[in-house]
């Protein structure tokens, strides 16, 4: 496939990436404080979708690895939110049954397979276990938001979701570097803003409890 198209599907993929973050940036600096609004769980599962295509084409098995596990944790917020049964059922089920796809695609294709993934020449074998470890690292965040809103039975993004998203984020980043993958490179550069000013928000609204909470 052409590169041009390639890369085209990874930016629209990274542009989605980014509106949910500016979505969920502009909730909170009016609230003053962390948000989880529905619309950045909506982008996410569509951006993911997008990005899943690309990391098959670009024959990247980090980019894979990442966005299939959290793809479902993106389904469960939704549920949370409870947007998820207001998507007509057959929307739901090709839904959930598009990662399935992208294994049998992977297991039949000719071009784009798993043994032309895990043998590709662009990625030594050193990078591509850096590039796994930085997606896993920047995948856990939202493993743990998952377990922490399946006990708060509410979508939220705590402060450790904002925590592991700065180191993992600084971990793709150099990946991207390395790879000269300009997709993954322009994301991170916008989400580290965003990571950073969440983390200064959540300080802020500590700080602002802490002194109601002396004041008392």
């Amino acid at each position: 496939m052409n590169q041009y198209v390639i890369f085209s599907i990874g930016f629209l993929s990274q542009i989605l990436f980014s509106a949910r973050l500016l979505v969920q940036w502009i909730s909170s600096e009016k609230a003053g404080r962390v948000l989880s609004p529905l619309l950045f769980w909506q982008l996410s599962i569509l951006a993911s979708f997008l990005m899943m295509i690309y990391g098959v084409l670009r024959n990247d098995p980090a980019i894979l690895f990442g966005q299939a596990v959290t793809y479902g944790v993106y389904i469960r917020n939704l549920h949370f939110q409870g947007f998820w049964r207001k998507i007509p059922k057959l929307i739901r089920i090709l839904t959930i049954l598009f990662p399935l796809a992208a294994i049998i695609w992977l297991t039949a294709g000719d071009k784009y397979n798993f043994r032309t993934i895990l043998t590709n020449e662009d990625i030594s074998p050193l990078l591509m276990t850096w590039g796994i470890a930085s997606q896993f690292i920047f995948t856990f965040r939202f493993i743990f938001q998952w377990i922490y809103t399946e006990r708060k039975k509410e979508s939220l993004l705590p402060i450790g979701f904002w925590l592991i998203s700065f180191t993992g984020s600084m971990m793709v980043l150099s990946y991207a570097i390395i790879r000269k993958d300009p997709v993954l490179f322009i994301g991170q550069v916008f989400g580290f803003v965003v990571y950073s000013r969440n983390i200064l928000l959540w300080l802020r609204q500590k700080n602002r409890v802490n002194k109601t909470d002396s004041s008392i």
